[in-house]
């Protein structure tokens, strides 16, 4: 996790966002520990209270668990939920922004398919 914080949204909002990331970019997995409260407040110095608000978000949302005496720990399918829900938010909210782009500036379908190929490609190369 980044230490930086914004004014844009609370402290535990971005906190629960930048758990949520690692889960969705594998670098938390199903059965992994969160950090502790403690470790996380101290080393981004937070209140606590800010940290244990974000965890319980992601408790809420069926992400995570606690584990009396044990701590938080990211749920069975996880991943899965989030990228399905992720996907979901992005064709009711930002793809009609992207077609309503595409018609705007009226660009080529296939030319667009092939750009967006070569840029996975690319992506997948450096990887």
């Amino acid at each position: 996790m980044e230490g930086e914080w914004n004014d844009s949204q609370p402290i535990y909002r971005q906190l629960r966002d930048r758990v949520v990331n690692m889960i969705l970019e594998g670098v938390l997995t199903d059965g992994d520990a969160l950090p502790s409260v403690r470790t996380v407040a101290a080393e981004y110095r937070l209140n606590p209270l800010t940290v244990l608000k974000g965890y319980q978000e992601l408790v809420d949302e069926g992400l995570v668990e606690k584990r009396r005496g044990r701590g938080m720990f990211v749920r069975e399918g996880a991943r899965k939920a989030l990228v399905k829900d992720e996907r979901q938010a992005f064709l009711d909210e930002q793809w009609p922004e992207v077609v309503s782009t595409i018609r705007r500036l009226k660009l080529d379908l296939e030319e667009l398919l092939a750009q967006a190929r070569r840029q996975l490609d690319d992506e997948e190369k450096s990887q």
